[in-house]
């Protein structure tokens, strides 16, 4: 059995990067994850697509809403 670390579709949460890592967990495919504090305190390990991978770093904020993939969180001005 296993875990699938691909947030829900009906998840809903805000949160800030922790760390970033990739791994080939079934031997064939590079996976990118990100640990997240969320705003609840809990911390949670979700799988990402490249883009938002390669647009985060340690500290940078990130948002999910429902219906929707994480997205970098924009500051407001």
């Amino acid at each position: 059995m296993f875990t699938s670390r691909r947030p829900g579709p009906d998840e809903a949460w805000e949160g800030v990067v922790l760390d970033k890592s990739r791994g080939m967990t079934d031997g064939s495919n590079l996976y990118r994850y990100l640990t997240v504090q969320l705003d609840t305190g809990e911390t949670k390990k979700v799988r990402v697509d490249r883009g938002l991978w390669n647009s985060v770093a340690e500290g940078d904020g990130l948002v999910k809403r429902a219906g929707a993939d994480p997205v970098k969180k924009q500051l407001s001005s």
